[in-house]
């Protein structure tokens, strides 16, 4: 089969879309819509259920994809395996993190990579970092960047970058609450029953945080729970309570000086940031490439 062909199917596959998967393949709607069709002849099988409103992968189309992710790996190792110059790589390298680490982590790195491998195109997807480690795990990402999960899955691997604490966050400035003296009476339940808490909805932060009150043998007071740590970052720039983040979220933030760092005791535990990529990606050399970046 045709490695274009496999790659428009996975951009499909990934953004469920037409309009966004032909930017991101580089061709005309009609040229993937035909693409797709003369794919779909070939193996046999419908691989999207589409209409006006939504695409879809059919159960055969989760089964190509598992076929093509693995296809393009391997026409991708192959390449490496032929390219005569060592050191001139070329091809293509997906990386996934939140739009923090992009902004912090990764531009070291990038400016690193390219230099050393300007053959090498980088595509990079971001969003939640709760569904960096999964997306490697499933072979949508080549590697994430990421703070280290309680539970890491058996087929990835981890190396890390650096550490961020995991700090409690109060507004600088005048807040819609009454903020009592957290910090000489932070063992007291009547007053952080009187402080809104903003807090994700799941998540390493979340466990922790929870683990804390747990400890202390305190019920926090919920006041919004959300989803991504510059959200609560926001929110709490703006008076509506106190936050828990990773430290390097609140550094990078353009509303960092609206907000002061609690000094609470037990201190929350840090997060361990880093690089995950496949264990059986060890033979790519991209992969291997950037992952050495990182002594």
């Amino acid at each position: 089969m045709n490695i274009r062909a496999l790659k428009q199917f996975l951009a499909l596959a990934t953004h469920l879309h037409f309009g966004r998967a032909s930017v991101e393949s580089h061709v005309s709607l009609s040229a993937l819509s035909r693409n797709i069709r003369q794919l779909e002849a070939e193996a046999g099988a419908v691989l999207f259920l589409r209409d006006n409103r939504r695409v879809a992968l059919t159960p055969e189309g989760v089964k190509f994809q598992r076929y093509a992710r693995a296809a393009c790996r391997d026409w991708q190792a192959i390449c490496d395996e032929l390219t005569d110059k060592p050191g001139e790589l070329t091809g293509e390298i997906r990386l996934y993190c939140s739009v923090t680490a992009s902004q912090s982590i990764l531009f070291e790195l990038f400016n690193d990579f390219r230099v050393q491998h300007p053959g090498v195109e980088i595509k990079l997807h971001t969003g939640d970092p709760e569904h960096a480690v999964g997306r490697v795990a499933s072979a949508e990402d080549d590697i994430a960047v990421a703070a280290l999960p309680t539970r890491l899955p058996k087929n990835v691997l981890f190396k890390k970058i650096t550490e961020s604490p995991l700090v409690f966050i109060a507004p600088k400035a005048t807040a819609e609450f009454q903020l009592p003296q957290l910090e000489q009476t932070q063992n007291s339940r009547a007053v952080w029953e009187q402080v809104p808490m903003i807090l994700s909805e799941r998540g390493l932060s979340r466990e922790r945080v929870d683990r804390w009150f747990q400890q202390q043998s305190m019920t926090p007071h919920i006041y919004a729970q959300v989803s991504g740590n510059e959200a609560i970052v926001s929110m709490v720039s703006l008076g509506l309570g106190v936050g828990v983040v990773p430290e390097i979220v609140l550094k990078n933030s353009h509303v960092r000086r609206q907000i002061k760092i609690l000094n609470l005791t037990p201190e929350l535990e840090p997060y361990e940031i880093g690089l995950f990529r496949l264990k059986r990606s060890e033979d790519s050399r991209l992969v291997s490439a950037f992952w050495d970046l990182v002594t």
